[in-house]
């Protein structure tokens, strides 16, 4: 069936936390979701679901450990057996407990900045050093890493790497060089790899997710995959996440970190995701397309309208990340966007050191609410 991503649809009169965090006239291209309905088979199958009746405890989702495991063989070529896929309620949840797990007091845990804050706050958690390597920028705004600089980031007290692929905000899908170089790093210096990979399917023409864990046997041993169909399906309210891990000792260790902590995902969350996995890649396919004339038309606005701001294409996630550093803001530019435009943006700040500057804005709306919101922003700057 044919999907109709321009569908007016009033989320204010819902529980939307996007659109109801701010004031009505703000127009909200903050937090990571989408405002599109989703693929109706999931509909379908949470109202068959629902109309049982009855909604005790659930068991710990064959359905969908199943269907995680068939869709990373065919997707990735991927061997992953369903018993080594962990449920629980979300990703965050997720490289938490692998800090809890995998670290002690004084230990140190590697993020890449500018990264999703939960990243920053997450070895912090745990009692754990955050060890801090910070992407390259190049002259055209796209992100690379430095792998002298990655390596020289550890010491002997490291003991985990968080990586961020495809990387929030910067929107780089690392490639398989970039990966094989990262993870042959860690395995020289017994680190072991969690891997935030929830965007994992929400990537554009001419790039390719590639799981690290799937690169070898030996990788797939000491890695973490985190993975959740919320994000490129649009369900991230129903709350449910997976970890795939490989190793049965660092399973052990990372089902014992969360008892009486960290329990199982919903059954409905359960429902929607298996649904997904093996009924949505229709809605997908068709989604992405439409995201993908966003960030083409977002960046084309942005160039033409607004050549103070810079932005590289993103080649994976609906998040843009914009470098308005030259745009002559003189305070926050998430503050001043929300003050003089009314559009409600994600100060780069909160992304750690090489935020400074910048916002990311979440083009996953309708066409007509983007427009908009990138002419009241050019608006505001041309004010200013």
């Amino acid at each position: 069936m044919v999907y109709d991503f321009d569908e007016v649809i009033d989320r204010r009169s819902s529980d939307s936390e996007k659109w109801n965090q701010y004031e009505s006239d703000v127009l909200p291209l903050w937090v990571a979701d989408m405002d599109f309905r989703v693929a109706k088979p999931i509909v379908h199958a949470l109202s068959d679901r629902l109309s049982h009746g009855v909604f005790g405890y659930g068991k710990d989702g064959p359905g969908l450990r199943e269907a995680v495991s068939e869709r990373m063989e065919r997707l990735y070529g991927w061997k992953v057996n369903p018993d080594e896929v962990v449920l629980f309620p979300g990703v965050i949840s997720g490289f938490n407990l692998a800090c809890q797990a995998f670290t002690k007091a004084g230990e140190g845990v590697l993020v890449q900045t500018p990264v999703y804050p939960p990243f920053l706050s997450a070895p912090l958690n745990a009692g754990a050093l955050r060890q801090e390597m910070e992407l390259c920028r190049q002259p055209d705004g796209r992100y690379t890493i430095d792998f002298e600089r990655f390596e020289s980031a550890m010491d002997s007290t490291t003991c985990l790497f968080l990586l961020c692929n495809p990387h929030n905000p910067v929107g780089r899908v690392f490639t398989r060089e970039e990966l094989q170089a990262m993870a042959e790093i860690c395995l020289k210096r017994n680190v072991l790899i969690c891997a935030d990979e929830i965007h994992g399917e929400l990537v554009f023409e001419g790039h390719r997710h590639v799981p690290i864990a799937s690169l070898s046997p030996e990788i797939g041993q000491m890695t973490i995959t985190l993975g959740s169909p919320s994000k490129a399906f649009n369900i991230p309210g129903l709350y449910c996440s997976y970890a795939i891990i490989q190793n049965p000792e660092l399973r052990r260790r990372f089902q014992a970190a969360r008892r009486g902590l960290v329990g199982h995902g919903n059954i409905l969350g359960m429902v929607a995701g298996e649904a997904a996995y093996r009924e949505g890649d229709e809605w997908l396919a068709q989604v992405l397309r439409y995201l993908q004339v966003n960030r083409n038309l977002l960046y084309d606005v942005i160039r033409e309208t607004m050549p103070d701001l810079k932005m590289a294409l993103p080649e994976g996630t609906y998040l843009a990340w914009i470098d308005c550093r030259s745009a002559g803001i003189h305070e926050k530019p998430g503050e001043f966007f929300l003050k003089e435009a009314r559009v409600a943006l994600v100060d780069g700040e909160v992304f750690g050191k090489g935020g400074d500057g910048f916002v990311r804005l979440n083009f996953g709306c309708r066409r007509a609410v983007l427009l908009e919101a990138l002419e009241r922003m050019r608006a505001a700057l041309e004010r200013k």
